[in-house]
């Protein structure tokens, strides 16, 4: 599914952000990603989505050698997988259906193939009965689930998630990672970036810990221990 191997990613003129990541995940986990700020969680991110390629070593994604994806191929690889932001980037002029449906429309998407992608997708985030709402009508929270959503929409087998919860409240917080859960529930990859202490406690899965561009630690069922 994702497999890092000897993987290192080093800015010019020598500046390493990730150094010698051996790291596998397999179809179904859900995977906790911790660490302090600078540790390299962002560039690990970067690299997953093939915004990065690896400066040292081997990166598969579904098969996919990330490291010698052309520019055309890069587009195919990003729509078997979901990324979910911390910064919603919604169209404020568009409704919650067309904000979702746009990720369909400008891969060429056919009208009919939208008007049942759409409502299925609003209906796992609970937001099925708002689809006709503007962005600036919903709660922080409710935002952020059309962002969830929208990331739904290929059918993704994997979903990365870059702090999606930094800038909601302890509610709004619970109800998006509860989200993400049913998601993988499903079978989705779950690949979670955060620094929230408390979510990475309550989830109680997989949790790799980064520092200074390494990991230091990576339990079956953890904690967050820095």
């Amino acid at each position: 599914m994702i497999y890092f191997k000897n993987v290192s990613k080093i800015y010019p003129p020598n500046s390493p952000a990730v150094k010698d990541i051996h790291l596998q995940i397999e179809q179904g986990e859900f995977v906790s990603i911790v660490g302090q700020s600078g540790t390299g969680k962002t560039t690990l991110v970067k690299l997953m989505i093939a915004e990065e390629k690896p400066s040292v070593g081997e990166l598969t994604i579904n098969g996919w050698d990330v490291g010698k994806l052309s520019a055309q191929e890069i587009p195919i690889l990003r729509r078997q997988m979901g990324v979910i932001f911390q910064d919603f980037k919604l169209l404020d002029k568009k409704t919650v259906f067309e904000n979702v449906a746009f990720a369909l429309q400008v891969c060429g998407t056919p009208s009919g193939r939208i008007n049942k992608v759409v409502p299925e997708v609003l209906e796992i985030v609970g937001l099925d009965k708002k689809a006709q709402r503007y962005p600036g009508q919903l709660s922080g929270g409710e935002q952020q689930r059309v962002v969830v959503a929208r990331s739904l929409v290929h059918a993704p087998k994997i979903i990365v998630a870059d702090e999606p919860t930094g800038n909601l409240d302890a509610l709004n917080t619970q109800e998006v990672i509860e989200i993400l859960k049913r998601i993988n529930d499903l079978g989705v990859t779950v690949v979670l970036v955060t620094h929230n202490r408390e979510i990475v406690n309550m989830l109680r899965r997989r949790v790799i810990t980064l520092d200074q561009g390494k990991i230091v630690n990576d339990q079956a069922k953890g904690k967050y221990i820095i």
